[in-house]
């Protein structure tokens, strides 16, 4: 880890809040649990424990590893069904194929991201290929689920595929972190994800004692979860560490430290950035649908077991030898 990076981050557009900027004040910071999904590949759910005001549009996300598999070990998820909402999965290390009931698909790797916009509904599958199941390696991802407003709820599926290499490099100042605009935009600089809810979402790279303040739009929540490391938030200077998130208040900037010393294991400190306009809509959430009423949810269901949001391919052309549906 990271998968993109720069050899001197001074060559890069450089980015700060404005000395009149208000910091937003840490409200909470909070530790994931971990768990297992899919077929059994570990998890850490950032989002556990925070009321979804404070989220608003981010539904859930999870950490998948960071993971050393051995020969026969990688693990992926059986098919299933999604509505209402997107997936953002973003691979750091490692390899993940997708498939779905519409014919889409295809594979990210080192950086790359893909944006599922699920809308009326489908039916995927993930997995690793079969020569990462064969040889064991390096897993290392993030799967990010941002809510769709209800006009766009039952709109048609769609996909974006975002090589690493198109993301948008930055860096503090001083060039002590590296920032990659996934999507949305910092300061006027964009990143390649075209989003339906205006958010930002940004994986930034600390080294020991490094300090970044960002500008902030106002209209968005703010939130930063730790991959790696350690280090603080806000002006308070809020400890946090690997798989903690950090709720931020209102203002116009925020503000993530890393520590001086770092763990053995990991050189830097690793932060996932999140902001986003909250959509302030009822939401019914279950399983792998999200709507806005629990008529919805259980349209949802009703459709999904009517085969209305698709049909397992007979081949369904993954790698050869990996999760059957």
């Amino acid at each position: 880890m990271p998968a993109v990076t720069v050899e001197n981050p001074l060559t890069l557009p450089r980015v700060a809040a404005p000395a009149d900027a208000v910091a937003r004040p840490v409200l909470g910071v909070t530790t994931a649990p971990s768990g297992f999904e899919g077929e059994g590949f570990p998890v850490r759910r950032a989002f556990a424990g925070i009321h979804y005001r404070h989220l608003d549009p981010f539904i859930m996300m999870d950490q998948m590893g960071e993971v050393e598999y051995q020969p026969g070990e990688p693990k992926g998820t059986p098919w299933h069904p999604h509505r209402g909402f997107e997936t953002v999965t973003y691979i750091i290390d490692g390899i993940f194929d997708h498939q779905d009931s519409q014919g889409g698909g295809g594979t990210i790797t080192n950086g790359d991201t893909q944006w599922m916009t699920a809308g009326s509904g489908l039916l995927h599958i993930e997995a690793p290929p079969e020569h990462l199941v064969v040889s064991g390696g390096l897993f290392h991802g993030l799967q990010l689920w941002v809510n769709l407003p209800a006009k766009d709820k039952m709109m048609a599926p769609r996909y974006q595929d975002i090589r690493g290499g198109s993301v948008q490099l930055l860096a503090s100042p001083d060039g002590g972190a590296l920032l990659r605009v996934i999507a949305g935009e910092l300061d006027g600089n964009a990143g390649p994800g075209i989003t339906h809810t205006p958010i930002t979402m940004i994986h930034a790279t600390l080294a020991p004692g490094a300090e970044l303040t960002l500008p902030w739009r106002e209209d968005f929540n703010g939130l930063a979860y730790v991959l790696a490391g350690k280090g603080s938030v806000g002006a308070e200077q809020r400890p946090i560490r690997l798989g903690q998130t950090a709720v931020f208040g209102a203002g116009s900037s925020l503000t993530v430290r890393a520590d001086e010393q770092q763990d053995s294991n990991t050189p830097d400190m690793e932060v996932v950035l999140l902001g986003g306009q909250p959509i302030r809509e009822p939401m019914a959430h279950y399983g792998p649908f999200v709507m806005n009423t629990k008529d919805e949810l259980q349209q949802a269901f009703e459709d999904f077991q009517k085969g209305r949001l698709g049909t397992i391919p007979a081949v369904h052309g993954m790698s050869e030898g990996g999760p059957q549906g």
